[in-house]
């Protein structure tokens, strides 16, 4: 099992933690809610504003889950939750496979391989749905990770909804397999690409859980 990272405050929540970086969203609504709640006694107003402010605060919390895995054992593990929505040759020799990301998936992406992060970058772009072709050029961060396997690429898409991408990790950090390395908010799409010689395990529509599914084959 991957070592969890200290820095994360741990949350007992649906057999886990909330991700980090959710503050933000997560604070407001749930104080938002709280409020509502305790005048709702007092107040016809405040007990109409209680229900939808509770049950925007219940989603947020399910939104930002972030469960323990037991990571699976492979070569290449999924980064993230979600379905397989293309796989596509590259130029170079490579295989790009392409995960959506819908609202309602685990947001916290984690490290395919063991191995060192060479580079995160933040490339600014547009927020278009992430299943549009036209996603290429959204907002996004570029992971590269020296492997056993050599350079592996990961990219975190930002969609229509998602509008941040929250590294956990700088460049020149160690990471395990299925380490938690950042988080997408409100979902999008995550792209790794394998190395030129490995086998995709995966199909189209296929759905995958990170740190759990195998993407390579032996």
């Amino acid at each position: 099992m991957p070592h969890s990272q200290t820095s994360a405050p741990r949350v007992g929540f649906l057999n886990g933690r909330l991700a980090r970086g959710a503050s933000p969203w997560l604070l407001p609504t749930v104080a938002t809610a709280a409020l509502s709640l305790t005048r709702a006694r007092k107040s016809g107003r405040w007990a109409a504003a209680a229900v939808p402010a509770t049950a925007l605060a219940a989603g947020m919390l399910w939104f930002f889950r972030d469960p323990e895995r037991e990571i699976a054992q492979g070569r290449v593990i999924s980064p993230a939750d979600g379905v397989v929505q293309s796989i596509m040759p590259w130029k170079d020799g490579r295989t790009r496979v392409a995960i959506f990301m819908s609202p309602l998936n685990v947001h916290v992406n984690r490290a395919p391989l063991a191995g060192t992060v060479t580079s995160v970058e933040h490339i600014p772009g547009g927020f278009v749905p992430a299943f549009n072709k036209e996603s290429e050029n959204n907002e996004r961060v570029v992971w590269h990770f020296d492997t056993e396997l050599g350079d592996i690429e990961m990219v975190q898409i930002a969609g229509a909804v998602a509008r941040r991408i929250v590294p956990y990790l700088p460049a020149g950090t160690k990471v395990e397999q299925g380490e938690r390395i950042g988080l997408i908010r409100f979902g999008s799409r995550v792209d790794i690409y394998l190395p030129e010689g490995v086998e995709v395990a995966v199909e189209v529509g296929q759905a995958t859980t990170a740190g759990v599914t195998r993407i390579d084959r032996d």
